[in-house]
């Protein structure tokens, strides 16, 4: 089953909004195993708008549109799919109560153009709007559907969680429960990830594996078919299996985990906290730690020791670490940890030293990372890293290396 999502405004074609609607409802039909080939934006143009119609019932079964459902001139989707459908457009009374006693609530009184938002094609089946006025519809004809939804998100969302997948799935028949899962991954590239399990991506049927990258990190959704719930769950478990033999030192969460909280939960689980000497990375990791909530419990404060002038005089490194080792080096990332520990008390002290660019420091190449740990059991471990990319980058990743490394380091406590 294919579908194509038409996103219909020209401030969309203008940038001056991202169209997220058509992210979210791919996400959402990939989870009923409805296969979206296509995104088209076409702006307030009567015109276009047919053409797009006539071009998208070509190539695919399912029809969404976004947009156009407002109460101005320009908002015209619904009266050009009633014309191109040649189904005439009807007042729903439910939609039309809904609109007067919003206006009546905010004590103002309703204009004539606002009885336009509660027309409908007719033989539709109407989706509630419970966030906003336009109502949403689905209406199907010579084999094809066709999904009109609010172009807010705020609105559409709720609509198509609540009312529209349902209806999708009721009028498309699907009658296999639908089961997806991701799978997060930190430390291997997409490209080293998908040779290492190519073999099952090669013989995917169901359930199907899915890779994508992004923020440095690599995922795969895995979506399984099946008649229960349950069946669906294990062919996801069997999958998985394989998946993480092969690479499961590099995973680290489900769905929409993050490191951050992955490493909040473990050090709130091992009732553990942490400070952080921060050089290179110049508070970024403070910053993702803290913006998840629950971090007052463990997070005790961090450092920013941009100058060797402060990581001697809050630090404590010493001024031989400094002029022998420098301060992008191992010895002088072991002290920060340590007495970061020390200075702000925390069962763990993390820090970050290296090179962001634009140029080489100390003889060492831009990307050059060390990252210390120094753990409750007085152990302190080093690791460097070689990182490629603009500063903001190199930054960022460093941050995520750090998270990584703290993940495997908690575990093993």
């Amino acid at each position: 089953m294919n579908a194509e999502i038409i996103a219909v405004g020209t401030e969309l074609l203008l940038g001056q909004i991202t169209n997220t609607n058509a992210q979210f409802l791919s996400k959402q039909l990939a989870e009923l195993g409805i296969n979206v080939y296509y995104h088209t934006v076409v702006g307030d143009n009567q015109t276009r708008l047919k053409s797009a119609i006539e071009i998208a019932k070509k190539r695919a079964d399912l029809l969404i549109f976004t947009g156009g459902l407002g109460p101005t001139k320009d908002d015209l989707t619904k009266e050009t799919i009633s014309s191109s459908l040649k189904r005439s457009l009807v007042m729903d009374e439910e939609a039309l109560l809904s609109i007067e006693d919003y206006y009546k609530k905010i004590n103002r009184e309703m204009s004539e153009n606002n009885r336009k938002q509660a027309l409908v094609i007719e033989g539709s089946e109407v989706l509630p709007n419970k966030h906003g006025m336009a109502p949403g519809m689905l209406v199907s004809i010579h084999g094809k559907s066709y999904m009109l939804l609010p172009g807010p998100p705020k609105e559409m969302q709720p609509m198509f969680i609540e009312f529209g997948c349902p209806a999708i799935m009721k009028q498309l028949k699907i009658q296999e429960r639908i089961e997806s899962r991701v799978l997060r991954f930190f430390g291997i590239g997409e490209s080293q990830l998908e040779t290492d399990i190519s073999d099952l991506i090669d013989s995917q049927t169901n359930p199907t594996i899915a890779p994508l990258a992004s923020d440095y990190e690599v995922t795969l959704r895995l979506t399984a078919k099946h008649g229960t719930s349950e069946g669906a769950k294990k062919l996801l478990d069997m999958v998985e299996k394989d998946i993480l033999s092969r690479v499961g030192r590099f995973f680290y969460g489900y769905n929409d985990t993050t490191l951050c909280d992955e490493v909040i939960k473990m050090l709130t689980d091992k009732s553990l906290t942490i400070s952080s000497a921060e050089s290179l990375t110049g508070g970024l990791f403070s910053e993702s730690l803290t913006r998840v909530s629950g971090a007052s419990s463990i997070v005790k404060g961090g450092i920013v020791c941009y100058t060797n002038e402060i990581k001697q005089s809050v630090l404590q490194v010493s001024e031989m670490t400094l002029s022998e080792n420098g301060s992008v080096s191992e010895r002088c990332a072991r002290e920060l940890a340590i007495n970061v520990k020390s200075c702000l008390s925390s069962n763990i002290g993390i820090s970050f030293t290296g090179v962001a660019g634009p140029e080489e420091l100390e003889g060492k190449p831009v990307g050059t990372v060390y990252i210390g740990i120094a753990l409750p059991n007085d152990k302190v471990k080093i690791y460097n890293v070689l990182l490629a990319g603009s500063r903001q980058g190199i930054r960022e990743r460093a941050v995520k290396y750090g998270l990584h490394y703290l993940l495997e380091e908690i575990k093993n406590l």
